[in-house]
């Protein structure tokens, strides 16, 4: 046998096989069921019934609350988006900085104040109380079908700022939208 063809076939062989190493690393996910202070997660989940406290966490990825769930985050980061769908309640609060969105879909409460939203904040099909008080948001702030009241103050988008099918209708003054305010919103 040639020994240039063996070892060229050694050589290409290393390299093709060595490719499938060379992947990136998957983010790892990690669970919050009681507290988490100033440390640095790459993605972070609230489990199903489990209650999150966080104080200045810092998420390099995406943050999510599931079913029957409670949030309470001041001062985090979150590099991604702050999710939730059914949650029981989810809060961002003081300081916080999500470079996403803050979505809470078919849940309970939701409370996000004080706080930089780099994307929209949207409020879709919840059952409790609502309230964005003075947020600087780079998208916009939407609040949809919801059924236990939302009140929507001292904001500052760049986007609009859009209210409707909420009953009770939303209440809501000194807001600053780069669009437009709209529907239930068009006062605020």
């Amino acid at each position: 046998m040639n020994t240039k063809v063996l070892l060229g076939g050694v050589v290409l062989g290393a390299l093709l096989g060595g490719a499938g190493l060379v992947s990136p690393a998957a983010a790892e996910e990690r669970s919050c069921r009681k507290s988490l202070r100033a440390v640095t997660v790459d993605n972070l989940r609230v489990p199903a019934g489990a209650t999150c406290t966080l104080t200045g966490t810092k998420v390099k990825g995406t943050l999510k609350v599931e079913r029957g769930a409670t949030l309470v985050a001041r001062g985090v980061r979150v590099e991604g988006s702050v999710q939730a769908e059914n949650a029981r309640a989810v809060s961002v609060l003081a300081g916080s900085h999500v470079k996403g969105s803050v979505q809470v879909k078919q849940g309970g409460a939701a409370t996000v104040s004080s706080s930089r939203v780099d994307s929209d904040i949207q409020l879709d099909a919840n059952r409790r109380h609502l309230k964005v008080v003075s947020n600087r948001v780079g998208g916009s702030i939407q609040v949809v079908g919801n059924r236990g009241g939302a009140r929507i103050d001292r904001n500052t988008m760049k986007g609009n700022l859009q209210c409707k099918e909420n009953s009770p209708r939303p209440t809501g003054t000194g807001n600053k939208a780069g669009g437009d305010k709209e529907d239930q919103c068009r006062r605020f």
